[in-house]
């Protein structure tokens, strides 16, 4: 997994953003950081990034209260959760305890977390983690893949490089075998993230909505995501629990779009750089109905209120979390503290 990139239908987005005076992007960087320039896009999407990762830990009650941040509780991707009713915790993908990296056509374990984990960013909010480190270039792909989502003017310039990560998300995730609930986690997470900043709410369901019918769909067709990448297969969630794509093309995907989950990591050190751990596997319910794909229906909950921030205690440190269920397009919930 070189990144569970929250990606994007960027088709989708470019045509919303032309419809705007200026993107997601450029709006909030002028209103949280002023001067709308590559350096501090980047900045807003690495906030944006590490706090959708690690959970709340800048704004009021946090040792950085002099950024913005913490409108809302963010539990973080990479600590246990609950969507669609399932407990979900997305770390062992995260810190090689799983087989679940595509590493040369082969499932490989991979510490992403080898670069300081939460600590390194806690310490210095705008570091991806050690250089050179697994994290770094999960994290730093993740800047860069938003970057084009969110429609940054500056993206692809000096100061904000251009993803050149996979352009397929499908065979980045792959050995994963994610489920729609996982997804849902993961699409949740960048929305309330986006909501601590001061978010619009119709901004967080555009984007929410992209990403899911962009990847919490089985066996969707090609498409291009990345200008120049090509149409690819990007369907990440490929698990009998996601809701079939109403234009699938399973002959497209290797086996017809069976995965399998992913096998356990030893105690050894693998190839490139890979690391294993000996942290059990999550287990994860099959249990999720089957919904039809409805572009622009509203995924996320329009109702977001302000929840009093936390201070952010590790990374994925336990969370008590209070599911707001409310109905939409993938059934996604707005998760809120």
């Amino acid at each position: 997994m070189r990144c569970l990139i929250s990606a994007i239908a960027l088709a989708s987005m470019s045509a919303v953003s032309a419809q705007q005076q200026e993107s997601i992007c450029d709006k909030y960087t002028t209103a949280l950081l002023k001067e709308n320039n590559a350096a501090n896009q980047y900045t807003l999407l690495t906030l944006l990034v590490n706090t959708a990762g690690i959970g709340n830990f800048t704004g009021p009650g946090t040792q950085h209260e002099d950024l913005p941040g913490s409108m809302v509780n963010v539990p973080g991707i990479l600590a246990p959760g609950v969507a669609e009713g399932e407990q979900v915790n997305l770390l062992p993908y995260f810190s090689g305890a799983l087989k679940s990296t595509n590493r040369n056509g082969m499932p490989t374990s991979v510490n992403f977390v080898d670069g300081g984990g939460a600590e390194a960013i806690m310490a210095n909010p705008t570091s991806a983690g050690a250089p050179g480190s697994n994290q770094e270039r999960l994290f730093t792909h993740l800047y860069q893949y938003f970057g084009k989502l969110l429609g940054c003017s500056h993206y692809g310039q000096m100061g904000f490089s251009a993803y050149m990560g996979g352009a397929s998300m499908y065979n980045v995730h792959k050995y994963m075998d994610l489920d729609h609930a996982q997804n849902t986690w993961f699409i949740q997470q960048v929305g309330l993230a986006a909501k601590s900043f001061g978010a619009s709410d119709d901004d967080i369901m555009t984007v929410a909505n992209t990403l899911d019918n962009a990847f919490n769909y089985r066996c969707s067709p090609a498409t291009e995501l990345v200008s120049g990448q090509g149409a690819q297969l990007q369907s990440i969630c490929q698990n009998q629990t996601c809701p079939l794509d109403p234009q699938s093309q399973c002959a497209a995907y290797p086996d017809d779009g069976m995965v399998s989950a992913p096998a356990p990591a030893s105690m050894s050190t693998g190839m490139g750089g890979a690391m294993t751990s000996s942290q059990p596997a999550s287990q994860f319910s099959d249990n999720h109905p089957q919904v039809p794909k409805m572009a622009g229906t509203p995924v996320m909950s329009p109702a977001m209120p302000a929840a009093s921030p936390a201070r952010y205690t590790g990374a994925a440190a336990a969370v008590n979390v209070l599911p707001a269920v409310v109905g939409g397009a993938a059934g996604l919930a707005a998760v809120l503290i």
